[in-house]
């Protein structure tokens, strides 16, 4: 696949979860719960990642490679996903969608160009050069004028 396309994608899936942040909003809303919409949320789409799992996948790793995977990534990502997950539930519906995915998304790019300079959770490092701050900068100046009133 070529750059472009991985460019379409990462923007679809930008508006999937943004939408899906709406959809479970209104399910948190009329379940009196964020929480419980997160749940609802996280066993619905894993009866989905499991089908697609026993559909599209040929080979599952030994148990000597799970094994070997330390325990704290087992847990600790998917615990990050229901802490965030829940506080968009819990503030889209006092803030708005766009302010929320805005300040959600700028709260992403700041820690991202951090663990991206420092090459945190062992992935490429990619220096926050002027380039990369001043476009954290710019990004930050849209979010403000988004939010303002």
């Amino acid at each position: 696949m070529n750059y472009l396309a991985f460019v379409i994608l990462a923007l679809v899936g930008g508006v999937f979860l943004a939408a899906q942040g709406g959809f479970n909003t209104q399910l948190g809303v009329l379940l009196n719960n964020p929480l419980l919409a997160s749940a609802v949320a996280y066993i619905v789409s894993t009866t989905f990642a499991l089908g697609a799992v026993l559909v599209s996948v040929n080979e599952y790793p030994s148990l000597n490679e799970i094994r070997s995977i330390p325990a704290y990534l087992w847990f600790t990502g998917a615990l990050l996903s229901l802490i965030g997950i829940t506080l968009y539930y819990y503030t889209i519906p006092k803030l708005g969608i766009s302010t929320m995915i805005s300040l959600g998304l700028c709260g992403q790019l700041i820690f991202s160009v951090i663990a991206g300079h420092f090459g945190w959770f062992n992935l490429p490092v990619e220096p926050a050069d002027f380039k990369r701050i001043l476009g954290v900068i710019i990004m930050i100046t849209g979010i403000l004028l988004i939010n303002s009133k």
